[in-house]
């Protein structure tokens, strides 16, 4: 399956250059971001060259334009291994590809892929905003992307996936009706880390329909995580059987016929960062800085929507609770991150990687107080994961069926402040700049664009 995605901020700059209220037809050219190989393959758009009107030759059902602007492109593309995009505008609202277009891009793509194999990807905008991609071989072949992908405060996938009805999901159509119910089945979504907030979000994921499921997680069931990991047995804590493989075989005795699978090992490598990319979604269900930096990365070097679960208990150990919260954050590639909006820092993700790589290190620092300790082993109720598990997930339906008297703006922050009894909303902050310029890179050297993480992998 070959996927093209882009931000919503992409697709509204694109929409506001292609169509420009004349009805005739303009052009855009752009670089796209790879994932590594494999039978799932996406395509993110990371840069955009709009096409000069004056520099064209434009009527409504075609357009002649120079391609200077391309080749400035495809040097840096090289480079990079990046590939290219065309897209231009239907402005009569034709949903296919013309013979006029397959004849242009075949001639385009051929003089292209002598500077820069492919393939590339070549693309139509509708005046609804629709986008209709293909892939241009370099033998002037043409092959369908599947699937088109919008990712902003609202979540918008097209074609419109195929009716599969379903017994079990009767009652979901009542509510959310074919499209979005037949999506969901169409979804694959990755949750990172199936513990205390893990395994209830792949609880719901896989009862509302989800049709494919990665699970990533390095470590067993022990004894004292059956307060809290649904799904799991004394046994599974008996035989240390790693969390993933437990929720996998409690998903398929649940038999609605998600396909379930896992990777048993950290988020930092290679491997799980390549699964992460070709997935739709990605929930966040871990506890460590490092973790949930390296999230935030793949969401922005691989335009993808980012749901982040934190659970937060402070007592006494003697029964004395002075607060109980959690908090749910959406965030968007090109927005603002975990790290902007305070919920870690830079020195406290050092002092966790310090932790882990050099424990001894790490000890003389806090002795010397470079360094503050990192807190470990914090408490867990189930029914306090469990409602931050579903917050979360209402929170993905609210962004592929928007349902809220308010705008989904308004969300990017959810914090549910139990021992108050309120909860408080935030919009997006600022993008973070460290990020930002990175939308859309997919594949590079060092991973991630990050030192660390390449090491880790």
């Amino acid at each position: 399956m070959d996927i093209f995605r882009l931000t919503t901020r992409q697709h509204a700059q694109l929409q506001q250059h292609l169509f420009d209220g004349t009805g005739l037809e303009a052009i855009a050219v752009g670089l796209l971001g790879q994932t590594g190989p494999g039978d799932r393959r996406a395509h993110l758009l990371h840069q955009i060259d709009e096409i000069p009107y004056a520099e064209c030759i434009r009527a409504e059902m075609s357009v002649t334009w120079p391609t200077r602007r391309l080749k400035g492109l495809l040097p840096h593309a090289r480079a990079s291994g990046m590939t290219v995009l065309k897209i231009h505008s239907h402005p009569n609202g034709y949903r296919g590809f013309s013979a006029l277009d397959d004849a242009s891009d075949r001639e385009l793509f051929a003089a292209v892929a002598l500077k820069l194999p492919g393939p590339h990807v070549s693309a139509v905008m509708l005046p609804d905003g629709e986008i209709l991609a293909r892939l241009v071989a370099d033998d002037g072949g043409f092959r369908p992307v599947e699937r088109v992908a919008v990712v902003g405060d609202d979540l918008t996938f097209w074609p419109d996936p195929a009716a599969g009805l379903q017994d079990f999901d009767e009652r979901h159509r009542q509510v959310f009706g074919d499209r979005t119910t037949n999506l969901l089945r169409w979804l694959t979504v990755v949750v990172v880390g199936v513990s205390g907030t893990g395994s209830p979000t792949v609880e719901m994921l896989a009862r509302l329909g989800v049709g494919r499921i990665i699970l990533i997680e390095p470590d067993a069931v022990e004894g004292r995580n059956l307060n809290r990991i649904w799904g799991s047995t004394r046994a599974d804590a008996a035989a240390a059987v790693n969390k993933a493989l437990m929720m996998r075989a409690h998903v398929e005795r649940i038999g609605l016929g998600t396909e379930v699978i896992t990777f048993q090992e950290r988020v930092d490598t290679a491997e799980a960062v390549h699964l992460i990319s070709t997935a739709d979604v990605l929930f966040g269900c871990v506890d460590s800085l490092e973790g949930r930096d390296t999230l935030n990365r793949i969401a922005t070097f691989y335009t993808l929507p980012y749901i982040d679960i934190g659970v937060r208990l402070d007592a006494d150990g003697a029964g004395g609770v002075r607060s109980v919260s959690a908090g749910v954050h959406y965030l968007q590639p090109g927005g603002s991150s975990l790290k902007s909006r305070g919920v870690y820092s830079d020195a406290g993700l050092r002092a966790e990687y310090l932790k882990r790589t050099d424990p001894a290190f790490y000890e003389d620092q806090v002795r010397r107080g470079y360094v503050r300790g990192v807190r470990v082993d914090s408490p867990a109720v189930i029914s306090v994961n469990t409602l931050a598990a579903a917050t979360a997930v209402n929170e993905l339906l609210a962004r592929l069926h928007p349902f809220r008297t308010a705008p989904n703006s308004a969300f990017a922050v959810q914090k549910l402040l139990l021992t108050h009894g309120r909860i408080a909303l935030r919009e997006d902050g600022e993008p973070d700049a460290e990020l930002a310029p990175f939308v859309g890179r997919g594949d590079c050297l060092p991973l991630l664009g990050c030192g660390r993480i390449e090491a880790a992998a």
